[in-house]
């Protein structure tokens, strides 16, 4: 017994010394976004707690507004809805033009839960156009998607758990409309290689560190014409899925 408290004691100490260096190196590098009880901010990069905040949103949606208007994204806050017990959202917001976020979205009327709209935008800034400059030299200009809203359960089925797009907490991106001109489809390119797959990935990457679920191809057959996003909400325990 002595040497197993001896053990745990060891463990503890480790953990407490490898926690406070962390807790200089984040201070030092003047990363808060790397800290988990620092506020967030859609302005700042990705830090390692960035994902959990902002799912943490589909808790405050009054937060979340004011997160976007603070980081400059222009926004439409639409009535709540409600479809039955189980569909209908009370903070679903439409992007509108102008403002700091610059891609378009097709359709346009796109509502999504606001958790979702923050998500977005960061997605946008230091994911997606990076990764556009990187591989083609261009920005996106466009995202085109097959919707948020739809009161349903998962995949489609008659019975089990509703589908986050049942309150908007989700959308599902089919591709991206470049400046220059070029298409990139997650049906079509996806599996042919070359800059194009290349940069469905790295999107794909980046959204996993930005929201609760993304889901792609190498998830099943259902996902092989487009990357899945959603905030879910689980709780204290705020597990990931990224595929």
């Amino acid at each position: 017994m002595r040497a197993v408290r001896r053990g745990i004691g060891w463990l503890v100490g480790i953990t407490l010394v490898l926690a406070a260096a962390f807790l200089v190196w984040a201070l030092a590098k003047g990363r808060p976004q790397d800290l988990p009880w620092t506020p967030l901010d859609l302005g700042e990069p990705i830090g390692l707690f960035t994902g959990r905040k902002l799912a943490a949103l589909t808790n405050d949606a009054p937060q979340c507004r004011a997160l976007l208007d603070r980081a400059g994204v222009r926004f439409v806050a639409l009535p709540p809805r409600r479809d039955g017990a189980q569909c209908g959202y009370d903070d679903a917001v439409r992007f509108a033009p102008g403002g700091a976020r610059r891609i378009d979205y097709r359709p346009a009327d796109v509502g999504v839960a606001c958790p979702v709209a923050a998500a977005l935008a960061m997605w946008e800034w230091n994911v997606v156009q990076p990764a556009a400059q990187r591989h083609f030299g261009s920005r996106v200009a466009s995202i085109e998607h097959f919707g948020s809203y739809n009161c349903r359960r998962m995949y489609g089925r008659d019975q089990g758990s509703w589908s986050e797009h049942a309150t908007a907490d989700a959308i599902d991106i089919a591709g991206f409309r470049l400046a220059d001109g070029q298409r990139v489809t997650v049906v079509r390119d996806w599996t042919k290689g070359g800059d194009k797959a290349a940069f469905l990935r790295e999107v794909r990457d980046g959204a996993c560190r930005l929201f609760a679920t993304t889901l792609s191809p190498d998830y099943n057959a259902a996902h092989r014409d487009h990357l899945h996003l959603d905030q879910a909400d689980r709780g204290a325990m705020g597990w990931r899925a990224c595929r």
